[in-house]
């Protein structure tokens, strides 16, 4: 029986393979961050931290923690061979300037037209934005890493959001443990099913309209 951190892992990995290789990558906070303790991204892309680090790696081992070396999101992480480092206003110019290849973001919701809501539960306390509205703004492409139901088993592709929008922008490609979903022309569109998952057990678990893309076996 899967574990709720190798549901999580399945996601990252998957994800990591709609990443460019040598593409300039910002990583939101919660389950995107995972793709960077995968050995195998180390080589295959830069991670950009709008804290002000390109080049960031994985969380360091237990004892090896430096305490100025931290991700946006305040967490320890490491450095790889060749990192650069510049402050936060020079960060945000490379993300509004359209210089960060891919942002990989989480999401509470996603609706029919691929919006997101990923910063603020209602009723809940708003630690603040961050650099998510930033990115979706900026980044060239934007991937949404998430698991397919929300922690009461609710849907998290919607028809409408009932969270608060973070961006008029359509995301470009949702990745969750039952499958991909391109967003094409603000429609959504069943790419990919994970393995063992069917189309039934897909679509008994989404809430929002999508289309289904040819390569999927009805």
């Amino acid at each position: 029986m899967s574990t709720h951190s190798d549901v999580r892992e399945r996601i990252a990995r998957r994800a990591l393979e709609e990443l460019p290789a040598g593409s300039i990558v910002n990583l939101g906070v919660g389950l995107p961050t995972m793709i960077a303790t995968l050995p195998e991204a180390r080589d295959r892309v830069f991670i950009h931290s709008e804290n002000g680090i390109l080049g960031a790696g994985p969380r360091p081992e237990e004892g090896a923690v430096d305490p100025t070396l931290v991700d946006a999101g305040k967490r320890p992480i490491t450095a790889n061979r060749g990192a650069s480092y510049f402050d936060s206003g020079l960060s945000f110019a490379m993300i509004r300037g359209g210089h960060i290849d891919v942002a990989v973001l989480g999401a509470l919701q996603v609706d029919a037209a691929g919006r997101i809501a990923n910063w603020a539960i209602p009723g809940q306390p708003i630690l603040g934005v961050g650099g998510a509205m930033d990115l979706l703004s900026g980044a060239r492409r934007v991937i949404v890493t998430m698991t397919h139901l929300a922690a009461d088993g609710t849907p998290k592709l919607v028809e409408r959001l009932t969270l608060p929008i973070g961006s008029l922008r359509s995301v470009d490609v949702i990745v969750t443990e039952l499958g991909v979903i391109d967003v094409v022309n603000g429609a959504l569109v069943l790419r990919e099913l994970a393995a063992g998952v069917t189309l039934e057990a897909f679509s008994s678990a989404t809430a929002a309209p999508f289309k289904i893309a040819p390569s999927i076996a009805r």
